[in-house]
């Protein structure tokens, strides 16, 4: 490619994806126009014609696969047409299969090498089962459409990163899971990204299980038995690597710079302080004046990043959703397709 190509699928056409996506596109417009990137927006063209009069912006035209690898700015890539119309803020099955139809599309194409990377707007969970598809999100989504296992969510929200060892499972089933395999891949992912990011030395901490740490064992063993061996085998190595660290003090120890990343142990633990920190409320009106964090997947054989949000069915089609987190994701892809091949290597 002369220049990379990025896939935005524009997720579920009843939320707000549809109208991020033209948004976004509007606000990158002098990135593309100078050649630093194309987009094509992989979806349902109606839906997108519809986001556009809401905007008053006009979609992008509509191309075939065969024009991809030479698109200069943006344009639009087809799904199958959809059986029925979908409705702003109506969850269905027909709007899950939009939007499976369009991660299925893009993840084929960056498979080729057609496109650098995927960027994707938001999905409904329950509109995906109802269309068929069982999966908890796009994540495992990707990994299943790549033939993959032990992919990894990570949330980043600037240099707040934090890596997920468990995401989408029932809080009860979180200690069995949470195994020195399985935290060690993570691990080595998050290594790996972060050198990618252009961070040479990576620092890492572990967060741990337990309310501080166990307290000696009196609040459960899992932190001294299965993280600080796991720990010290990656000081051995060389890695800088820490935990585990107390869940309730390791985000503030991100925060002020200590790490470059944390590795939590589960959904809620790393998603709340990313979200704290990304989204922002106006005090006077109780609205969300902004979105802000990336979500990543790590272990894939295509790059592919997201926004940090849902579909937000409540605003969805009003033309008042914000598209930081989507620009945001754009730039997180290139500059992970930017990055050398062999850029996360390394102990």
């Amino acid at each position: 490619m002369a220049h990379p190509v990025l896939a935005i699928t524009i997720g579920d056409p009843a939320g707000i994806g549809p109208e991020i996506a033209l948004k976004a596109l509007a606000q990158v417009r002098h990135r593309l126009d100078e050649r630093e990137f194309a987009l094509v927006l992989v979806g349902d063209p109606g839906t997108l014609a519809a986001a556009g009069r809401i905007l008053d912006q006009a979609p992008p035209p509509v191309i075939g696969e065969d024009r991809i690898s030479t698109l200069v700015g943006t344009a639009i890539l087809p799904t199958p047409a959809p059986d029925t119309p979908t409705r702003w803020g109506e969850t269905s099955a027909t709007g899950g299969e939009q939007a499976y139809q369009a991660v299925a599309i893009a993840t084929r194409l960056a498979q080729e090498g057609r496109i650098a990377a995927i960027v994707t707007a938001p999905l409904n969970k329950e509109a995906l089962h109802l269309a068929g598809h069982d999966y908890a999100g796009h994540t495992e989504m990707l990994a299943s459409l790549t033939g993959v296992s032990g992919s990894v969510m990570m949330l980043a929200h600037g240099t707040f990163r934090v890596s997920h060892v468990t995401t989408h499972c029932a809080l009860e089933e979180v200690p069995a899971r949470v195994t020195a395999d399985r935290i060690g891949h993570v691990v080595d992912l998050t290594l790996a990204t972060l050198r990618k990011m252009g961070v040479a030395q990576p620092r890492i901490a572990i967060a741990a299980l337990n309310p501080h740490a166990g307290e000696g064992g009196i609040f459960g063993r899992h932190d001294i038995d299965v993280t600080a061996p796991l720990v010290a085998r990656y000081v051995a190595k060389g890695a800088r690597v820490v935990g585990p660290v107390p869940g309730d003090t390791v985000f503030v120890k991100l925060r002020a710079g200590d790490y470059d990343a944390v590795v939590a142990m589960y959904h809620d633990q790393g998603h709340i302080p990313v979200k704290l920190l990304g989204f922002s409320v106006d005090a006077e009106t109780g609205r969300w004046n902004a979105l802000s964090g990336v979500n990543i997947t790590l272990g894939l054989p295509v790059i592919r990043t997201s926004v940090d949000h849902g579909t937000a069915f409540d605003i969805a089609g009003r033309g008042i959703a914000d598209a930081t987190s989507l620009v945001e994701a754009i730039d997180y892809a290139l500059q992970l397709a930017a990055a050398p091949a062999d850029a996360g290597n390394g102990e």
